[in-house]
């Protein structure tokens, strides 16, 4: 006779607990029945699985059925018939004489939030597209579908521009960094910090490089949204155009910034060529990349060199603008513009929703008050729904994996704040939003920022297992209220899995 359980019982609180699988993220409902199923496969992969359409069946949602006989699924769509299998990997285990075990039972799913995203910050350290797909496979396991990844900084640029050959040429290589776990000192508003003599570079990515990627995402349901800083954040773009910069003298080094921090130099809005180049630049984004959202950056963009640049306070007045203040809604209202003659949409950062911008501009909101960034006022999630901008939220203090985890003896580096995994399994997309203003919450991501994260091991052990955590939220939400105890006891068996799967997987607490 089958039982009807809630989804925490389902995962290892009833009796007989070693039979029922721990899943992450945990599905709307598990409807446990007898027996098991036990089939000769090497893994989950193997298994055969008879899917059948249902329009009935939410998108991206499934129904999985194991029995005695078999497996089914009914899904609308093939990427809830992908995020079935997911399911069903977790609910395998090994059986011995190249057998598999699968308890049966039956799982209806569904997610609660179509943007369940991960970004990564390739350009302070450059990680290469082997970690990147790796990034991916574990996204997909955990049925995150959006990659934001940060391909243009300060500190280096990624991503090859055939037009504009001394982008990699000078952009994507420096003549040094900061130093191993060096953390910055001020003095009279300047950052100090210790460097070491080491060349970075040069790391960036070729169009045959990026096919790769985004082929790979493809397979795993899983969108590219690339990034391209502007108009700050653009220091090495000037590195390699200096005519680009307000004041160029400050480029004649021709390398990217090697310090962390926010660089006052950005591009010159008053010279015609910095726009002409980031159009340009984003021309040939969308020929590589297929998402409609284009992340523009827009973030920390310091004033002090428009407000002393006669080419941009020109510009000011040739545009009836008030002041400088006003040029970053400008290029906001630019390339908004731009890119939707190309059937595209931008996404950024908080900052691009201050001032006057069209609402078709999508903002990702990181600021949980109005100290952090530089250069603008500043709007939150829940003002930028109530405008009625599609949001992503991504709050730093739940969702910012470069922060330290609250771990003991932790060997790694980490920028400051701490989220713990009981702090990111707290997040709460719609925080402070009522009403029809939800429905502009598309959902969340969490943040990898590289100053600090090195490599491989560095980027795993900082993403997993919080990430499980806000995959988890994304997928179920509002499931209020959370239980975190039964979600650390079911990821006392996943955080085996992650092992297993070699995943430089942190502790749990």
């Amino acid at each position: 006779m089958k039982k009807l359980l809630p989804v925490l019982l389902c995962v290892g609180l009833v009796e007989a607990a070693s039979a029922v699988p721990a899943l992450v993220p945990a599905p709307k409902s598990y409807v446990e029945a007898t027996g098991e199923l036990v089939v000769k496969a090497a893994s989950a992969a193997d298994v055969k699985v008879v899917v059948t359409k249902d329009p009935s069946v939410p998108a991206e949602g499934y129904e999985l059925t194991v029995s005695s006989t078999g497996v089914a699924v009914k899904a609308s769509d093939d990427a809830g018939a992908f995020y079935a299998r997911q399911t069903l990997k977790q609910m395998a285990e090994p059986a011995g004489r190249g057998e598999l075990k699968i308890p049966c039972a039956t799982v209806v799913d569904a997610p609660a939030f179509k943007w369940r995203g991960a970004h990564l910050d390739d350009c302070r350290h450059f990680f290469g597209k082997e970690v990147v797909k790796r990034m991916m496979d574990q996204m997909a396991a955990h049925k995150m579908n959006v990659l934001h990844w940060h391909l243009t900084e300060d500190q280096g640029w990624r991503l090859d521009i055939p037009k504009y050959p001394e982008l990699v040429k000078y952009g994507a290589v420096r003549p040094a960094s900061v130093a191993h776990g060096a953390k910055p000192r001020w003095k009279n508003g300047e950052m100090e910090i210790d460097l070491n003599t080491e060349p970075y570079g040069p790391y960036y990515y070729t169009a045959a490089d990026v096919k790769e990627i985004l082929a790979y995402a493809k397979d795993r349901f899983i969108t590219v949204v690339p990034e391209i800083e502007l108009p700050g954040h653009a220091f090495a773009a000037l590195a390699a155009y200096p005519e680009m910069a307000c004041v160029p003298e400050n480029l004649k080094a021709r390398h990217p910034r090697v310090k962390w921090g926010i660089e006052k130099d950005v591009v010159c809005i008053g010279n015609p060529a910095g726009v002409k180049f980031f159009e340009d630049v984003l021309d040939y984004v969308c020929e590589l990349f297929p998402s409609e959202v284009i992340h523009i950056g827009g973030d920390e963009t310091p004033r002090a060199r428009w407000k002393d640049c006669p080419k941009c306070q020109a510009f000011v007045k040739a545009h009836g603008l008030k002041d400088e203040n006003d040029i970053q809604p400008w290029v906001t209202r630019h390339f908004a513009d731009y890119l939707a003659k190309k059937g595209r949409r931008i996404l950024g950062w908080d900052e691009i929703l201050a001032g006057d911008v069209p609402q078709s501009a999508m903002g990702m909101s990181w600021r949980t008050n109005a100290k952090g960034g530089a250069g603008t006022a500043y709007v939150s999630g829940a003002a930028g729904a109530m405008k009625g901008h599609d949001m992503v939220m991504t709050p730093n203090k739940f969702c910012y994996l470069d922060y330290a985890q609250g771990l003991e003896n932790d060997p790694f580096v980490y920028i400051g704040g701490c989220v713990t995994l009981e702090k990111a399994y707290a997040f709460d997309p719609c925080e402070g939003i009522a009403g029809e203003a939800r429905k502009h919450v598309l959902g969340g991501q969490c943040n990898n920022w590289s100053e600090y994260t090195w490599n491989q091991f560095d980027l795993e052990w900082k993403m997993w297992p919080r990430t499980c955590a806000i995959a988890e939220v994304l997928w179920t939400y509002p499931a209020q209220p959370r239980d975190y105890a039964g979600f650390a006891k079911r990821m006392e068996t996943h955080r085996t899995r992650l092992l297993k799967a070699h995943v430089n997987c942190a502790p749990l607490r």
